[in-house]
């Protein structure tokens, strides 16, 4: 009989519904609660609508490689259907039935653009601050965290806007932690993509590695981290990062920890 909420914030559903789960389950509200979210864009509403925004790859001849974030080449995002669900609980609740921990959520941050429907601000100040609030309320510094699962949806303004935000904020360590973009691979969910995302971010915490950004095969000017280009890394991950920036300038960050 815990809370029953519906959260429809774009292509941030996702990781709202998982980080306020996590707030409610610590607030005493719940002892366990099913997270996540789904969604099929793909119809010809959802196809026209992204179209006409102009958001959308228009390399139809070869869809195979049309979702190449960071690279030279992206033109837009491939619309994908999906959902994703995770069951968040207490600790003791997990312990009291013996349950197989995945990981732990330590940190949530949300933030607005207040900039433009559609655009983030070119310097990434938006999300910068989402991840910032994240971990503020890990405790962490930036430093602490070994991957990124990054919102990385192969247009030209927003993969250069993050990978600015993450310079922001992590400095130096922008270019030891490994960023990559699983949308490379399954296209952009919408409102599941942040959860899916999410299950990403904590298989390669359990299984130590970091999914690649397949179709990057040249990198824009300025996008130079470890975008995981191509094949996946084995990686020691005991801290992941999942960013969704959402259509609106709806921002969240989660941060994922081994749980020891």
């Amino acid at each position: 009989r815990c809370p029953n909420l519906a959260m429809v914030t774009a292509c941030t559903t996702g990781t709202h519904s998982i980080g306020l789960g996590a707030r409610l389950i610590a607030a005493g509200d719940a002892d366990a609660m099913l997270v996540g979210g789904a969604e099929m864009g793909t119809t010809p509403a959802g196809l026209g609508g992204f179209a006409a925004a102009r958001a959308l790859s228009t390399r139809n001849d070869d869809p195979a490689t049309a979702s190449r974030p960071w690279d030279k080449e992206r033109d837009g995002f491939v619309l994908g259907d999906g959902a994703g669900v995770m069951l968040l609980e207490s600790l003791e609740s997990a312990q009291a039935r013996g349950a197989n921990i995945y990981a732990e959520v330590v940190g949530f941050g949300m933030s607005g653009d207040a900039y433009h429907m559609t655009s983030p601000p070119e310097d990434g100040r938006g999300a910068a601050l989402s991840m910032r609030n994240a971990l503020a309320s890990a405790g962490m510094n930036a430093d602490e965290v070994d991957y990124i699962n990054a919102h990385g949806t192969s247009t030209p303004a927003g993969d250069v806007a993050e990978t600015l935000a993450i310079k922001s904020v992590f400095g130096n360590h922008a270019y030891d932690v490994a960023v990559s973009s699983t949308k490379s691979m399954i296209g952009h969910l919408l409102g599941a993509a942040g959860a899916v995302e999410a299950i990403f971010s904590t298989l390669a915490i359990r299984d130590g590695v970091a999914p690649p950004t397949i179709n990057l095969t040249n990198p824009d000017d300025g996008c130079d981290l470890n975008y995981v280009p191509g094949t996946a890394q084995q990686r020691d991950i005991k801290v992941a990062m999942s960013n969704s920036f959402g259509f609106g300038g709806t921002n969240g960050t989660l941060i994922f920890k081994k749980f020891e």
